[in-house]
């Protein structure tokens, strides 16, 4: 259903693949967008952006920030080296050149809007990282854009389209956990450093928009649209000012209940368990499985306990082709921009009731 490649249709029926760009050249554009964008054939690499003093800092250059845009530039010249592509000096600069159809953005949650917005206004297409933005009001701002302009604005909960998450669909469909009783989903890892942005409060930090969107939005894959936010709890930090650990119930209409855990102060897990009246599913790598990587379903029912392999998937890929569909098809657009803000509403509710 994701993987079908289709080029973009252009107004008079020319056809050519999406010319996306990146704006920062940061980790994860290295590490996973790129090598999964290099799989796309729907997919043209154009170049990524690196901040001007001005977009950087407002203007007034500090001597560190002097030596982080210097940083910031070596890394972009990487990029072109092993992936092709422009050096764009400045966000603006890209986003004004008519060489670029869509945008990935991979900046810190607190800089989501600003630069999605500025992106629509253009009229490029978007493909940012999770959150969508750190509010709801935020999101719907952008969402009322996008809709305005026919653009695609996809959020990237990849894990969400690996093959896993349809073995786990078969396996409930199949009856062998009997009545599902409960789900309980955790996602946290140990203190990455105060450097982090995930514990700048300015940033968008807290585990909440991080680690705990994971869990937030498979909960409502599984329970389905009519999941509502129960309870929940964050734990702040005061040095910080930001959350780092919490945890939530949500209940769909039918009275299916879903626990979810997260926390970026706490030991590593990554877990999903799926318990019902005859059996229970458990998958202990269901966020972050690498793209060379077959995670293990572990079944235990009655008859035992068995383990099925799931072949390794790509879910930055699969996500990549979600965005391609999403530019394709305006009534899929519908569909995304109604998930995005369903999302942003759980995330904005559970961080009101803290």
């Amino acid at each position: 259903k994701y993987s079908a490649e289709k080029p973009a249709v252009l107004i008079g029926g020319i056809t050519m693949t999406i010319r996306i760009g990146i704006i920062c050249p940061s980790n994860i554009a290295y590490r996973r967008f790129l090598p999964a964008l290099k799989k796309c054939k729907n997919f043209t690499y154009a170049g990524v952006a690196c901040a001007t003093a001005r977009e950087w800092s407002g203007g007034d250059t500090a001597e560190n920030d002097s030596y982080i845009l210097l940083q910031e530039r070596e890394k972009a010249e990487r990029f072109a080296k092993e992936y092709g592509g422009k050096v764009f000096d400045g966000y603006e600069t890209l986003l004004n050149s008519p060489e670029i159809d869509a945008i990935y953005l991979p900046l810190p949650p607190a800089l989501h809007f600003k630069w999605a917005q500025r992106a629509l206004e253009k009229g490029k297409h978007v493909f940012v990282e999770k959150p969508s933005t750190t509010c709801a009001l935020d999101t719907g701002r952008l969402v009322e854009l996008a809709k305005d302009k026919g653009l695609a604005l996809h959020e990237n909960y990849m894990f969400i389209y690996h093959r896993q998450i349809g073995e786990i669909q078969k396996l409930i469909a199949s009856g062998e956990l009997g009545a599902l009783r409960l789900i309980r989903a955790s996602f946290g890892f140990p203190f990455r450093g105060a450097s982090d942005f995930r514990y700048n409060k300015a940033l968008g930090g807290g585990a909440l928009l991080d680690c705990g969107g994971y869990t937030l939005r498979l909960a409502r894959f599984l329970l389905g649209n009519t999941a509502k936010l129960v309870d929940g709890h964050l734990v702040e930090d005061e040095q910080f000012g930001v959350d780092l650990y919490g945890n939530a119930v949500l209940r769909n209409e039918a009275g299916l209940t879903a626990h979810i855990a997260f926390g970026m102060d706490n030991s590593y897990q990554c877990q999903l368990e799926i318990w019902g009246s005859k059996g229970r599913l458990l998958a202990d790598r269901i966020f972050t499985p690498p793209a060379d990587f077959s995670p293990k379903l572990v079944m235990e029912t009655g008859e035992g306990v068995h383990e099925i392999t799931v072949e390794p998937d790509d879910q930055f890929y699969r996500s990549l082709q979600v965005f391609a569909r999403c530019v394709l098809e305006s009534h899929f657009q519908q569909q995304r921009y109604e998930d995005i803000l369903q999302q942003i509403e759980l995330v904005t509710q559970l961080e009101q009731i803290k």
